[in-house]
């Protein structure tokens, strides 16, 4: 008897009707969290001498409810503030903002596990970042991360990320970075998210021996990649490479970039694994200056045409039309955030 139940077109009707109702429901709170006004935020302000809502970055982060439904705005004032800082993956929509990159200074000094050395972790989604300096300065003696993002549709306006070996981490999610300035040495570009740098100066340290990227894509079906759109690429002649594959399917693209000849005539370099030349993507186009000719790459990597290049020119790759927000134009005090919090203890 129970069988014919499990069997009957009726049961799996109903069945399937359930599961749909469960995802939809699922989908409707996931949905509830994105903030109504997307114009408006909660402001909290960060001041070491004792001036704003808290001397810490991370005191301010931590004030802020899990699973809140508004914009949230941490000022963070002129200071370096020595302390490392991370945004938990239940408080979604938060802007760290300073006001100049020269003077509002995040630092910590620590090497080791690329996922706990970091400065910063960003686990959160719709996190952005504006006037920062994010800075690791363990220096060259081992992998030392300065910036990790792991959150999706996190944005980084304006900052500076500094240290040597595997600087910025850029692990998961999809990402967008304008006018930044990124410094390292060794894979100081690594990871496996689907991001676009735009206008951002990369600036490598290296003495010898130096890479850029390290993508890493370990099928041909992740949509993932970074894409370099009217960069700059500076650092001492013949130094660095622009990528190596961390991932058998890596994939790296510069387009409009300025390549100094920092840059080496190779190019790129498959990581002691000849059999990744077959599947690495690994492509230029219309880049200029010295390091951008292209007469002794290497034979695996690509010169794009136009129509190759064209859905890289754009940041259709990170659905970037239907998530990248403006700053916010209104602003509230933060004790509205403490006010819901204890209305709902009581």
């Amino acid at each position: 008897m129970g069988v014919q139940v499990m069997s009957s077109p009726h049961f799996l009707v109903v069945l399937l009707a359930q599961i749909v109702i469960f995802w939809t429901k699922k989908t409707i709170m996931a949905d509830s969290r994105t903030p109504s006004d997307m114009s408006t935020a909660l402001l909290i302000s960060v001041d070491q001498s004792g001036h704003g809502d808290y001397k810490k970055i991370q005191d301010a982060i931590d004030a802020v409810p899990p699973n809140h439904k508004e914009l949230v705005y941490i000022l963070v004032k002129p200071g370096i503030y020595k302390e490392k800082i991370v945004v938990p993956a239940d408080k979604p929509y938060i802007t760290l903002s300073g006001t100049q990159p020269s003077n509002t200074i995040i630092t910590w000094h620590e090497g080791g596990s690329i996922f706990d050395s970091a400065v910063v972790t960003i686990l959160a989604s719709d996190f952005v970042a504006r006037y920062l300096t994010i800075q690791n300065t363990f220096g060259r003696s081992g992998k030392a991360v300065a910036l990790r993002v792991s959150g999706d549709r996190a944005a980084f306006y304006n900052c500076r990320i500094l240290s040597y070996q595997d600087t910025l981490l850029d692990e998961t999610g999809r990402h967008f970075y304008s006018n930044c300035y990124i410094e390292g040495g060794t894979d100081f570009i690594c990871g496996d998210a689907a991001s676009v740098f735009e206008k951002c100066h990369v600036h490598s340290t290296s003495e010898v021996g130096g890479i850029i990227t390290a993508h890493h894509r370990s099928t041909p079906r992740e949509n993932t990649g970074f894409t370099f759109l009217g960069c700059k690429i500076t650092g001492s002649a013949g130094t660095t490479l622009l990528g190596r594959p961390w991932g058998a399917y890596s994939r790296v693209v510069f387009a409009f970039t300025s390549m100094s000849d920092a840059i080496l005539p190779q190019g790129w370099d498959d990581w002691r694994d000849p059999s990744k030349q077959r599947t690495v993507y690994y492509g230029e186009y219309k880049c200029y200056g010295p390091g951008a000719n292209r007469a002794k790459r290497v034979s695996w990597s690509r010169s794009l045409s136009t129509k190759e290049a064209l859905q890289f020119l754009n940041k259709n790759m990170i659905g970037g039309r239907g998530w990248l927000r403006p700053a916010p134009t209104h602003f509230k005090k933060f004790y509205t955030i403490n006010s819901e919090k204890t209305k709902e203890n009581n």
